[in-house]
């Protein structure tokens, strides 16, 4: 399949030099990331939440989990996972799982994690389970300048802090 179109679209509306990494098929982005050699902390993924009021896209690198509270506390509005066929309505040119990080390319709204800013390189899914885009981080932060940025992701095998710790 190769990188959506409407994602192709978009990136060439907006001027944004990229170039396309393929590699073997993954179900994961952690698996991708290994796969494609390429540091998880700079692997850009897209997790599809559901809150009262519609969709938000949230990005964050492969190597974390997003915190819905954090999430939900930054929107001041409870928020959870969409589920499968919502994901596949709002991404129709996508294969299941695939979602590029790039919310205005597909009208919505997006939250990126700080985490992902000052990186040289960043890759991203480009729509199927085997192509990474892969955009300086000049040109990510281009992208990206007009998404909101916060903190609420998780990084994988990190502790939870104790809400019971009082610091002493």
């Amino acid at each position: 399949m190769g990188i959506a179109i409407t994602l192709e679209q978009y990136l060439k509306r907006s001027g944004i030099s990229y170039d396309c990494l393929v590699h073997q098929r993954t179900s994961t982005s952690d698996r991708t990331a290994e796969v494609a050699h390429v540091s998880g902390d700079c692997l850009a993924k897209a997790v599809v939440l559901r809150r009262k009021d519609g969709y938000l896209l949230a990005v964050l690198p492969a190597s974390a989990q997003v915190q819905l509270d954090a999430v939900g506390r930054w929107l001041g509005q409870p928020v959870g996972l969409a589920a499968e066929d919502e994901i596949g309505a709002l991404f129709p040119d996508c294969e299941q799982g695939a979602v590029p990080p790039v919310a205005a390319a597909y009208a919505m709204q997006g939250l990126i994690d700080e985490s992902l800013e000052g990186k040289r390189d960043i890759y991203f899914e480009g729509g199927d389970h085997r192509t990474l885009v892969h955009v300086s981080g000049d040109q990510f932060h281009r992208l990206m300048q007009d998404v909101p940025h916060a903190r609420f992701c998780l990084r994988s095998g990190a502790q939870r802090p104790d809400p019971h710790y009082s610091g002493a």
